[in-house]
């Protein structure tokens, strides 16, 4: 485990999926945190490892010495609470390696799908910049050469590469700025919020199946960790970070305070589509509501993942045709005239 403020997800998943193994082994909670800090070769891992280990072992809670750490989200404290407290320790620990596991895969996906995308952007932004701060001076002093004059356009965009060259400095910082802001929202709970509800706008359908699958997940956690419908529905509620989720899931209680099955209540305020609905209806008649959930989950994460695939897919053409005409754009308005000098002077 590294030394980051929080841990990662796969951090978490693998320190989860360790310790349900060996208390699945037989071995007491102290016993098995100690014999995960002895397999690991980062200092700080093993440091926090054993922090947890004494903390335990001194007769303390596992969910308080997961607090007192501050490396652990306050979503899994809560979780390893109510598995403390139901005895059922080791199946919450197994449900949140699952849990973290997906939420690991999910934004790896995410990434991954708009790393291109935003690569292909930096390129053709890099290669106008060129254009307009090296190519385009060495062709304004050919024409002074032939005794001509660019194009109104063309010097028009002379002026902005001079400009741009000018202020180097300043737009280096302002870009730095930008991105250390951005970081900095990552950070803060309004700042992640705030840049949701951007994600949300520019893409509400993949935002929307993301949000669907994080609650999904969660769900099946909770359910398979031994509480009911109405109890992980209101620990859902305190954990799901996505505002529109909440209010889904508010709604979601208003109805089912009124006497609404789950089902029916997931339709009702906007969570899951009609065909997820039947399934929990079926899940819930059979008591496998854990399983479906964890099913409507991973089914959420595919249509997230095809859509920002999608995304990829139609953006990849589209730069390359912006960046063609651009560039385009640029070598006619400065190659037709010189063409046309260059006649003239034959």
């Amino acid at each position: 485990m590294a030394g980051t403020t929080k841990l990662t997800n796969s951090e978490i998943a693998v320190f989860c999926e360790q310790l349900a193994y060996t208390m699945g082994a037989g071995i007491s909670l102290e016993e098995g945190l100690l014999v995960i800090g002895e397999g690991l070769e980062h200092a700080e891992g093993f440091r926090i490892t054993m922090e947890l280990a004494d903390a335990v072992g001194a007769g303390g809670t596992f969910a308080a010495a997961l607090r007192a750490s501050g490396k652990f989200p306050h979503y899994m404290a809560q979780m390893v609470e109510i598995g403390e407290t139901s005895g059922r320790l080791e199946q919450v620990l197994s449900s949140l390696a699952a849990y973290y596991g997906r939420q690991e895969a999910l934004a790896r996906n995410i990434k991954s799908s708009v790393a291109y995308p935003l690569v292909m952007i930096v390129m053709m932004v890099a290669v106008v910049l060129v254009i307009l701060t090296q190519v385009l001076p060495v062709f304004q002093e050919v024409f002074r050469g032939l005794g001509s004059e660019m194009s109104g356009f063309v010097q028009g965009l002379l002026q902005f590469g001079n400009a741009i060259s000018r202020y180097t400095a300043v737009i280096i910082i302002a870009a730095a700025a930008l991105a250390a802001l951005f970081f900095i929202l990552r950070t803060q709970k309004r700042g992640r919020d705030f840049l949701a509800a951007i994600r949300a706008r520019l893409f509400k359908k993949t935002s929307a199946a993301v949000s669907s699958g994080r609650f999904a997940s969660a769900m099946a956690m909770m359910l398979g960790s031994g509480m009911d419908v109405d109890e992980a529905l209101s620990m859902a509620g305190e954990l799901v970070e996505d505002k529109r989720s909440r209010r889904k899931i508010a709604l979601m209680k208003q109805k089912m305070a009124k006497g609404m099955g789950f089902a029916d209540a997931t339709q009702e305020a906007g969570m899951f589509s009609g065909l997820y609905g039947k399934m929990i209806s079926v899940g819930f008649k059979t008591g496998t509501l854990d399983s479906v959930m964890d099913r409507i989950a991973g089914r959420y994460e595919e249509e997230a993942a095809r859509r920002m695939e999608a995304i990829v897919s139609a953006l990849e053409p589209t730069l390359v045709a912006v960046l063609s005409i651009i560039v385009g754009m640029i070598l006619l308005a400065v190659m037709l005239p010189l063409l046309g000098v260059m006649s003239a002077i034959g």
